[in-house]
């Protein structure tokens, strides 16, 4: 694992919504070394919103992009070294609102970002939250949003809340047989029981036809997490 820390910011209200999906789809997307990690047979792809926080890339604070929303688009897989594995996500695609973070993340990392304008809102009243992140694609403001209560809760061990949030690595499938892997340092989260949710996405002109059927269903499971502090540590070619 690299030491030098590319990135350190903070990750906060995260709304995780999963979806579950037949693997023959994300087959293209699986990255040379990789194979798809399931929980209990099934296997997920999530739509996860979140803001950044107090952004550092490489030590320095750039200003105007400190703070911003992202969305993205991930599913899960795991890597096997020196006989344990290494549970890890990939990214079909990340949206964010400021174009030089775009220029960087598809550069450096080359992952598969995408900048469109964006807005948030958070907010707490009668004994709960209302969180909501919304994107504008082609004239339409996209929406994901969660009521919950304001009462965190540790994670259970074993349950799907940890699964999707307890992957620490991440993997881009640069070419047939080249992956890069970098890792991902924050603690266990808490996470906030969902009341009620509400997601209204053009999932075809944004993800594509392959998507549209599996996240045009009701998800398996919406939670939202607190978040925390993280670090994103330098890159290393598989």
């Amino acid at each position: 694992m690299s030491k030098t820390i590319f990135l350190k910011a903070e990750w906060r209200k995260l709304i995780l919504a999963n979806y579950e999906v037949d693997p023959t789809i994300l087959a293209a997307y699986v990255p040379y070394g990789t194979e798809i990690d399931l929980w209990q047979g099934r296997c997920y792809v999530s739509l996860v919103g979140f803001m950044f926080l107090n952004t550092k890339v490489l030590g320095v604070s750039i200003p105007f992009h400190r703070n911003f929303e992202e969305v993205n688009l991930r599913f899960y897989v795991k890597y096997k070294e020196d006989g344990e594995w290494k549970r890890g996500v990939v990214f079909v695609k990340e949206l964010v609102p400021k174009a030089a973070i775009t220029f960087v993340a598809n550069t450096l990392y080359q992952e598969h970002y995408q900048t469109l304008p964006m807005r948030h809102d958070w907010g707490k009243g009668a004994g709960k939250q209302h969180v909501r992140y919304e994107w504008k694609l082609n004239g339409r403001w996209d929406k994901l949003q969660v009521e919950a209560a304001t009462e965190g809760q540790p994670l259970a061990e074993g349950s799907e809340e940890q699964f999707i949030t307890e992957h620490y690595w991440g993997y881009t499938k640069i070419k047939e047989k080249v992956t890069y892997e970098y890792a991902v340092e924050h603690p266990a989260w808490e996470v906030y029981p969902v009341l009620d949710y509400h997601i209204d996405i053009d999932v075809g002109n944004l993800y594509g036809d392959n998507f549209v059927a599996p996240l045009s269903q009701e998800p398996r499971s919406v939670f939202l997490a607190e978040g925390s502090e993280i670090i994103v540590r330098g890159k290393r070619k598989l």
